[in-house]
């Protein structure tokens, strides 16, 4: 049994309900495996009630503390796989995700951490409020903003420090814009980072296990239009880079269904943001890919079931630091030990091998389900619940033309 943890999203989950119901039986080793789904309830739980999934994909507990706590139980109790470490992603934020990249060599533009402008309660316990006036007031230096901004260089990024979906990420044009905007952050503590300025490419890879896809990507687009459909956009070296700092930074943080983001220019590949613990994977926003992710997730969550892979909790950091720490090693070796570790965990071999003899027609079967009247009935539901009434047509008429299109590819 396969748990879906959901907030709002109904789209993926539909898509990937009906791809599994399709999937025949798999013979593996003497056993027969019949796949079943289930959208999971949030209820008071049991510590010690044993769960009836294998497998949970969460796109919940990232921001909702009962669904949270319930799949650390899971981890912890009941060796229930989670795609995405919930461990991890409540301690290794964005911050901590910077951190660790820039120490392995990763081209993470200049990044500081600066106070919240007010202070903030400790652990939002408002008793705390006296206690940490008293240290702030005892212990915090001041410092000048101004110096700051001047050391990182205009423009530079103003981003929460845990933060998501872009949610108060602030471009900042000089010293007056960036007091402004740190008057206004309120209680939300900060980073300010160097803009990459003048870019070749901006590319957002979604990895889903042991694969990656690398997209295009326009951030200043409509949603629906920041994906283009554009391949070969990259040359084959800096390919190569963006997906192996994707699957390093997933590998690292024991993360299998994570978006990260990069700025190429002039060949360098910049990671600015990926920590993204329940990434885009919208028909409206992916559209064209969004049928590659919908069989990579299936295919990924079989393989873990099937071939009983074991979650791991734990994140065996120092291999990746041993390799980061050496002098002797060039930026593209380490980038090599790099791809060679995340490649050992996510048993890329294996994995493949599995595709290939137990699910050899599941290109197939996604193909005639995306091309068939049951997709196309989802997809104008959706574009139905995301677009005004005046633009329904043409966005229906839009989204099935891109889907179209990589049914078609398909076929070439």
């Amino acid at each position: 049994m396969i748990g879906l943890l959901l907030g709002t999203e109904d789209d993926w989950p539909r898509a990937f309900e009906a791809l599994v119901e399709r999937l025949p039986a798999i013979e593996r080793g003497g056993e027969r495996h019949v796949f079943r789904t289930e959208r999971i309830k949030n209820e008071p739980f049991d510590l010690r009630a044993e769960p009836r999934y294998e497998l949970v994909i969460d796109r919940l507990g990232w921001w909702y503390d009962l669904a949270r706590e319930w799949v650390k139980k899971c981890a912890l109790m009941d060796d229930v796989y989670l795609l995405n470490n919930p461990f991890t992603f409540q301690a290794m934020e964005k911050h901590a995700a910077y951190c660790a990249m820039i120490r392995l060599g990763l081209k993470v533009p200049d990044t500081w951490m600066v106070p919240h402008k007010l202070p903030a309660p400790m652990h939002r316990r408002e008793y705390m409020a006296t206690k940490l006036e008293h240290m702030a007031a005892r212990y915090n230096l001041p410092f000048d903003l101004d110096e700051i901004g001047e050391r990182i260089g205009y423009p530079l990024y103003m981003k929460p420090f845990d933060g998501g979906q872009w949610v108060g990420v602030t471009r900042i044009a000089d010293a007056a814009a960036l007091h402004d905007q740190y008057d206004t952050s309120g209680e939300r503590l900060m980073h300010l980072q160097a803009s990459v300025e003048g870019f070749d490419v901006f590319a957002r890879s979604l990895s889903i296990g042991a694969e990656t896809t690398v997209m295009r990507f326009e951030p200043d687009a409509p949603m629906h239009e920041r994906y283009q459909v554009e391949h070969d956009f990259l040359g084959a070296e800096a390919g190569w880079e963006v997906v192996t700092i994707s699957r390093l930074v997933n590998a690292f943080f024991r993360w299998e269904f994570n978006s990260c983001e990069n700025l190429v220019r002039g060949g360098e590949v910049h990671p600015i943001d990926y920590a993204n613990a329940s990434p885009d994977v919208a028909l409206t926003s992916l559209h064209y890919y969004f049928p590659w992710a919908m069989e990579a997730l299936v295919k990924w969550c079989l393989f873990c079931v099937v071939t009983g892979r074991r979650m791991v909790i734990d994140q065996d950091q120092r291999r990746y630091f041993d390799v980061g720490d050496r002098v002797d090693l060039t930026y593209r070796e380490k980038l090599g030990e790099y791809r060679r570790l995340a490649d050992e965990y996510f048993q890329v071999e294996a994995y493949e091998e599995f595709c290939a003899a137990a699910l050899p027609a599941m290109r197939e079967l996604v193909v005639e389900y995306i091309a068939g009247p049951e997709f196309d009935g989802l997809l104008v539901d959706v574009v139905r619940s995301v677009f005004p009434a005046h633009e329904e047509e043409q966005m229906v008429a839009r989204h099935r033309g891109l889907v179209g299109a990589w049914v078609r590819d398909q076929g070439a």
